[in-house]
């Protein structure tokens, strides 16, 4: 590694898996598949889109193409989460499903910085918030603030974010 060259952390698959695990052991012992986790990733940096608290992420025109870009991300980083003993992937007749493991609760436990905790609060509004609404609505949601046509395309997409 030369002297200038450093990791990428913002829109990285580190920065999408932590998020997981923080909204995973927040819902625990809920499990989401690959297309709810990319709107929750999308919905938990963007709280104030559904009336909730102050979106962790500014507020950037054109943000539709957005969730496209980050199912590949969310992806990847369930797959480093995996690796670090954080998530599991359960096989079911739903299909393929994530949750969160007993090493994820003190991996969040030991999230303090500003931006951490502001992220926990707001998973656990989130998770609250589908709690009450209900996951059809977190559907409803996706297609009114994001487009028909990114859930569209979501869904037409195979396992792995190949068409």
């Amino acid at each position: 590694m030369t002297p200038t060259a450093h990791p990428e952390l913002f829109n990285s698959p580190l920065e999408t898996g932590v998020r997981s695990v923080v909204l995973l052991n927040t819902a625990y012992p809920r499990a989401f598949d690959l297309k709810e986790l990319t709107w929750l990733d999308h919905l938990v940096v963007h709280t104030s889109d559904i009336s909730g608290p102050e979106s962790l992420h500014p507020n950037v025109p054109h943000r539709d193409g957005e969730l496209l870009v980050r199912r590949s991300l969310v992806e990847q980083g369930l797959l480093l989460m995996r690796s670090l003993h954080m998530i599991e992937v359960r096989y079911g007749t739903s299909g393929i499903v994530y949750t969160a493991l007993d090493q994820a609760a003190p991996f969040v436990k030991l999230i303090r910085t500003e931006y951490g905790r502001a992220l926990k609060e707001r998973a656990a509004w989130l998770i609250d918030y589908l709690s009450e609404y209900g996951e059809e609505h977190l559907h409803e949601v996706i297609t009114q603030k994001i487009g028909r046509w990114a859930v569209e395309f979501q869904s037409d997409l195979k396992p792995g974010g190949s068409a």
